[in-house]
């Protein structure tokens, strides 16, 4: 059976890089940070112990941040579980009749599978499942997370 293993991060929606300061201030150390052009989105990511915060800054005016910004403003955008295998957990879920955003896993920042929970399914709360350095040659082009 498929598990989870901790809280990789939580993704946080923001509308430009100036929310990275205030992380800064808060004494967090900016660890990395990529672009994900195919979610028209840019990454930055900070530690915090095992876990990690993910700011989430739009590329433009399209795309799934883009579009939460708009509805929703800044804040917590999602929770992403790291899990030891995502295709075995989709699977479990699906024949639960839990309502998947992704059922198939594509490759996410950092190399990483991710596929995400519908947040009807999950109360409201947008969930990331994440499986660390699996993606394949051949895997989906890139998504946020």
């Amino acid at each position: 059976m498929a598990r989870i293993l901790r809280i990789n991060h939580i993704g946080l929606a923001v509308q430009d890089g100036q929310a990275a300061a205030f992380w800064s201030a808060l004494g967090l150390e900016r660890a990395g940070a990529e672009r994900v052009p195919a979610e028209a989105v840019a990454i930055a990511f900070f530690p915090v112990g095992a876990s990690r915060l993910e700011l989430l800054e739009p590329l433009g005016a399209e795309g799934p941040v883009q579009k939460f910004l708009a509805n929703r403003g800044e804040g917590v955008h999602h929770i992403c579980f790291e899990v030891d295998d995502i295709r075995g957990l989709l699977a479990q879920l699906a024949a639960a009749g839990i309502e998947l955003v992704n059922a198939e896993p594509r490759v996410g920042a950092e190399g990483s599978l991710v596929a995400f929970i519908h947040p009807r399914a999950a109360h409201g709360v947008l969930v990331e499942l994440r499986q660390d350095g699996t993606a394949r040659p051949g895997d989906p082009s890139h998504a946020a997370g």
